[in-house]
Parts: structure tokens; C-alpha cells; sequence
């Protein structure tokens, strides 16, 4: 019989609760992974890494499709779709078994199978109906983390109106594509399916894309997306999406000014969110809140159940597996009774989407800085003043800061452009260490690199820019 008595078990095996599961090894505990599908869960599987995968592909495809201007020429550019979808999946299926190698190496056994609570300290495992295990420990972390929202009128089919899983295996390329929706997991549909061909039209409600970033950074995004060929509503509506026969979709998009249109789609997907994975893991016997589809925790990721905790997208936004992982760390660290732990600081979460042209960003935005009562200064710093982003050529683009006139502090960092998911980091280093404007001006940063538009941006807000 496989043990049944734990330190910490988890309910997940995705990036919130396969690092909490090492993390505890680590520190001594005994720990344990439960998990329905795929280790390493939606963003190892069906999220991050497969859609990066796909993205690299389009962004090649760019690429050759401009060879000209590097003094390159070959032959027509085609594509293989079934190609392209295997490699992406084998990408996935890769890291999901190093995942499984690392629980293994740290000694965390995995029962598959659904898990619910079963009263105090105790977890029953389930599979295809039939019992596979009650696990008993006195620390139980859920982090089953989240799916696709849908929306009334709205409901993806798997064929015709997609979500995210759908729009990663195309058994084909539409030749038209709708996206509702227009944060990271929209926008990056939009750029691959774009970049690879189809007409794509984007509606987002908001006023304006990417909703959750700087709207200086936002305006720049819109442009850029347009310039490529997309259309874009904002300030607007899909009502319904209503199939017509076997290969067509029919939308009613309500817009900015009121007035409705049909349109008509190969494909729609949507991305209008997400709720979290709270049913049927036995919540409705316990003291755990839940409000609005995401569990309710305290600063440590204590529910209201004692000796039960949550972590990752099932406690709600930002949904970001990085987020899940510091999560997953702090929560284990915190039952070990580790020193000198700090609660995290959200405003220290950096957030990326990997469009063309990338997003990346940390902190505050201007307007949400002057709104908390900051006076700001604010640098910019284009990418064509950079001799870097003009070899590469990449010279659109902006790296935008924001700083607490009176003490220095970095209270954002906004980016667009070409790797800029990379850059992004050394703001987040930065804020996280509370470096002040003196901090970032006296580091050297290295010549030709793209960074320097980061130390090009702090100078700006003082008015000591050099190369502009």
C-alpha cells in the first residue's frame, strides 16, 4: 500500500502546487501532489509554454517574410499547421515529464485522480469514480487553479467558437478569426493567428486593448496591432456568436457609438477571463470562502478552514503562473516556520504578454500612481534612439518609467517592443530591492544591448537622457 500520511498534501500539480510540493521537500517536509491530468497543469500544458512555442513560429515567420531588409531572399514561405500544433505539443509533453522527474527526484509521490476534501486534515483521491486513496495530513494546500470563462450567449462549441485549448490545435489555418477579449491570452491569439495569415478582428469591452496596462503603453499597442493588419474594437460588444452550418460563425457586435453589425467568421475565440476550479473538491463542508468562482485567503494563503490553504488562479487575479509559484513557495515556508518571511507585495508581480509587439510590466502605471496621491516623474525612451533595436531591426518601441518625485521610488515600469518580457526583470529586481532613481542612474548597463533603453528611461525622468 502507498503511504497515506503527509506533512503537506496539494491538490494540483500545476506551477502553484508542484513548487510548493519541492519547496516542502526541500525544507523536510513530507509532501505530496495530487492531480487529475497533466503535471505541470494548464500553463505547462494547455498555457505558457505551448502558446510561447506557437508564437516563436509566427515570429519566424515574420521574420521571413522581411528578409529583404536584411539583404536575404528564398523562396515562398509556406507553412505546416499539423507541423507546427505537434511541435508545440511535444514542447508541452516535455516539460510535463521533467516535471514528473522532479517530483520523483525529490522523493513527492503523485496519486492521479481528483481530490476533495474529506473532513479535518484529511484529502480522498478519486479516479474514473472508484477510490484511490484518503490522504490525511495536517496541512492540505488547494491549488487546482482555473478555466476559461464563458459568458451567456457566448459559449464556446470546440469547433466553431474556441477557447484557449481549442485555439492551440487547429486542425487548419482560418482565413478569418474573431477575438473577444483583449488581454495577454487574447492578444496573443490575435498576433499568432495574424502573423500567420487570417484576418483577425479583436472586441474588447474596455475602452482600450490590453486593459491592465499603462495606457500610454496601450495607445502604442492599439497602433501597432493595427498597422499589422488586425481590426479593433474597443468600447465594444460581441452579443451573440451564432453558428452558420459547418464552417462559419455569425457575431452581433455591438459598438462604441451604440449601432450593432453582423459579421461572419471562420473561427471566434474567447478570452474573456477566467473563474476558478472550486467545484466538486468539497469546499461546500468546510469554513473556505468563495467569492465570485475564487477561494478567499489571508496574507500566508490561509483559508477559513484551518490547516487548509489556496494558492495560484483559484484565489483569483493577477492570474500568473509566477505568481502561483511564489505563492506555493511562501505557503510552505510559512507552515515550516521559516525566519524573516515577507508577505508578497503584488505590486512586485511583473506582467508579460507576448505579442508582437511584446507587453511586459511592474508596479504602478502613471494614472494609477498619481491616483494613490504620488507627484511622479516620468521617463521615456523610444527604441529607435537604441543602436541595438535598430540592428536588429526593431526600432519600435517604448521603455516608459515612473517615479515618487519626493523620495526617488521606482513605482512602475512600462515596456513595448521587441523582448521587452526579458528586460522587464531588472525593473522587478529593482522594486523589489526598493532601488530609487540615484540606484538605477549610477548602474552601468551594457553597450550595445537593449537594456540601455532602461537606464536611457530613468535619466529622462530627471532630465538627464542622453541619446534623445
Amino acid at each position: 500500500m502507498a503511504e497515506t500520511s503527509f506533512d503537506v498534501v496539494i491538490l494540483g500539480g500545476g506551477p502553484g502546487g508542484y513548487v510548493a510540493a519541492i519547496r516542502a521537500a526541500q525544507l523536510g517536509l513530507k509532501a505530496a501532489v495530487v492531480e487529475r491530468e497533466n503535471l505541470g497543469g494548464i500553463c505547462l500544458n494547455w498555457g505558457c509554454i505551448p502558446t510561447k512555442a506557437l508564437l516563436k513560429v509566427s515570429e519566424v515567420r515574420h521574420t521571413l517574410e522581411r528578409l529583404d531588409e536584411f539583404g536575404l531572399s528564398c523562396g515562398e514561405v509556406k507553412f505546416d499547421i499539423e507541423k507546427i500544433v505537434k511541435r508545440s505539443r511535444k514542447v508541452a509533453g516535455q516539460l510535463s515529464k521533467g516535471v514528473e522527474f522532479l517530483l520523483k527526484k525529490n522523493n513527492v509521490p503523485v496519486f492521479v485522480g481528483e481530490g476533495r476534501l474529506a473532513g479535518k486534515g484529511k484529502l480522498a483521491v478519486s479516479k474514473d469514480g472508484k477510490e484511490v486513496a484518503t490522504l490525511s495530513a495536517k496541512h492540505i494546500i488547494i491549488a487546482t487553479g482555473a478555466r476559461a470563462r464563458a459568458l451567456p450567449g457566448l459559449e464556446p462549441d470546440g469547433k466553431l467558437i474556441w477557447t484557449y485549448k481549442e485555439a492551440m490545435v487547429p486542425s487548419a489555418m482560418p482565413t478569418s478569426l474573431l477575438v473577444v477579449g483583449s488581454g495577454a491570452i487574447g492578444m496573443e491569439f490575435a498576433s499568432f493567428y495574424s502573423d500567420m495569415s487570417a484576418k483577425v478582428t479583436v472586441v474588447e469591452v474596455m475602452p482600450r486593448v490590453l486593459p491592465v496596462e499603462d495606457a500610454e503603453i496601450s495607445a502604442l499597442a492599439e497602433k501597432q496591432f493595427k498597422k499589422q493588419g488586425m481590426e479593433i474594437f474597443t468600447g465594444a460588444t460581441v452579443q451573440s456568436l451564432e453558428k452558420q452550418g459547418k464552417n462559419e460563425v455569425r457575431a452581433t457586435i455591438k459598438t462604441a457609438d451604440g449601432k450593432s453589425q453582423q459579421r461572419d467568421f471562420e473561427r471566434a475565440i474567447l478570452a474573456v477571463g477566467i473563474v476558478g476550479n472550486v467545484e466538486n473538491i468539497g469546499l461546500e463542508d468546510s469554513a473556505v470562502e468563495v467569492d465570485r468562482g475564487h477561494i478567499k485567503t489571508d496574507t500566508w494563503m490561509q483559508t477559513g478552514e484551518p490547516g487548509v490553504y489556496a494558492i495560484g488562479d483559484v484565489t483569483g487575479p493577477p492570474w500568473l503562473a509566477h505568481k502561483a509559484s511564489h505563492e506555493g513557495v511562501l505557503c510552505v515556508e510559512k507552515i515550516a516556520g521559516v525566519d524573516g518571511l515577507h508577505p508578497m507585495d503584488v505590486s512586485n508581480i511583473p506582467g508579460c504578454t507576448y505579442s508582437r509587439p511584446q507587453v511586459a510590466s511592474v508596479g504602478l502605471s502613471e494614472a494609477a500612481a498619481e491616483k494613490k496621491g504620488h507627484k511622479v516623474r516620468v521617463g521615456r525612451f523610444p527604441f529607435v534612439g537604441n543602436g541595438k533595436a535598430i540592428a536588429m531591426g526593431e526600432a519600435e518601441g517604448m521603455v516608459k518609467t515612473v517615479f515618487d518625485a519626493k523620495t526617488g521610488e521606482l513605482l512602475g515600469a512600462h515596456m513595448i517592443g521587441a523582448e521587452v518580457t526579458e528586460l522587464i526583470q531588472g525593473y522587478t529586481i529593482a522594486k523589489t530591492m526598493e532601488c530609487t532613481e540615484a540606484d538605477l542612474m549610477h548602474t552601468i548597463f551594457p553597450h550595445p544591448t537593449l537594456s540601455e533603453m532602461m537606464h536611457e528611461s530613468v535619466l529622462d525622468a530627471y532630465d538627464q537622457a542622453i541619446h534623445i
